[in-house]
């Protein structure tokens, strides 16, 4: 394999680094590498976290180099380097914007800063992804929400999470999974409805709050300033659009049923606002709704957190489960 000089010691500090890491697991921790293809992930794994430092000339090649070491190792270790699956999973959907009050807990990211992670996932337009976390489901909803945003059209995520997954039982592997290569896909922010801070002031329809019981009606806070709900929202706690135990969603026809309990309908949710906390329960119960049929809403992401920060926005307590009260 010919390469750049330049590349020639980033290749040498990943062989080093690979020895050093494993030298110390054998003489400080007393772990012995049980298999060949444990090397090979940590090979791999200081290449590709120091792709983003190479230089722009480099990366064609190291992207090259990387390729051609992951079908070296597909071909010596099948089992532990499958092919890669029309899915990706990785928890880490980032919100580099900085919290604050300014913009609430988990603001918009940044569409540079998504797009060199969608460089590192490997991520193609003409690829599904499915997204997925522990089991809770909180933060696949938002990675769902986010991709979506950020002009991804097929993205799923997994019912239940991991720990269905483990669950009913199918394979997983150890490592730092499966090693991203060749991404196509752009970042072009804005492609799911979002509602401003100045857009819920304003606005005189449906105001929908996604958060438990006890935290809309302000009888319990520990995260944000104040207790409470926004005026004239109604409850619609997301949490009941999963079954209990392992949280896998309910069938379309269920959460049917707990958004017409609500006075909710696929008709008067066009152009409505929905929240939560800072975005992540919100970003799960669209995920349900849609679904469920019921789509054209708007995503105020700042949510509770951003509008509780503000010590001149109005504030109502109390329950509401339904638009007629």
């Amino acid at each position: 394999m010919c390469i750049r000089d330049s590349l020639f010691w980033l290749v040498f500090a990943a062989l080093m680094w690979t020895l050093w890491t494993i030298r110390n697991k054998m003489v400080i921790e007393r772990i012995f590498l049980r298999r060949a293809s444990d090397s090979m992930f940590k090979l791999l794994a200081f290449l590709q976290q120091w792709h983003p430092l190479s230089r722009q000339r480099d990366r064609g090649q190291l992207d090259d180099m990387i390729t051609s070491l992951v079908e070296t190792a597909r071909r010596n270790f099948p089992p532990f380097f499958p092919p890669p699956p029309p899915f990706f999973g990785n928890p880490e959907i980032p919100s580099p914007g900085l919290p604050g009050s300014q913009v609430g807990r988990n603001p918009l990211p940044d569409p540079d800063k998504l797009q060199e992670h969608f460089r590192q996932w490997g991520i193609r337009k003409d690829r599904p992804v499915v997204v997925y976390d522990e089991g809770r489901g909180l933060f696949a909803g938002r990675a769902w929400w986010t991709l979506r945003w950020a002009g991804l059209e097929n993205v799923r995520i997994l019912d239940g999470g991991l720990a269905n997954w483990r669950h009913l039982g199918y394979t997983t592997l150890t490592g730092p999974g499966n090693f991203a290569v060749g991404a196509t896909a752009e970042v072009n922010p804005g492609q799911m409805p979002v509602a401003t801070i100045d857009d819920v002031r304003n606005h005189d329809g449906l105001l929908i709050d996604t958060r438990t019981r006890n935290r809309f009606a302000g009888r319990r806070e520990n995260l944000d300033l104040k207790a409470g709900h926004i005026p004239g929202a109604v409850n619609v706690p997301e949490r009941l659009f999963h079954n209990d135990g392992l949280r896998t969603w309910k069938s379309a026809g269920e959460i049917r049923e707990v958004l017409f309990d609500a006075g909710l309908t696929p008709d008067n949710v066009q152009g409505a606002i929905i929240y939560s906390g800072s975005g992540n329960h919100s970003a799960l119960a669209l995920a349900a709704m849609e679904d469920a049929g019921f789509t054209g809403l708007r995503h105020y992401v700042g949510g509770w957190s951003q509008w509780s920060a503000n010590p001149h926005n109005p504030v109502e307590r109390g329950d509401c489960l339904t638009v007629n009260g």
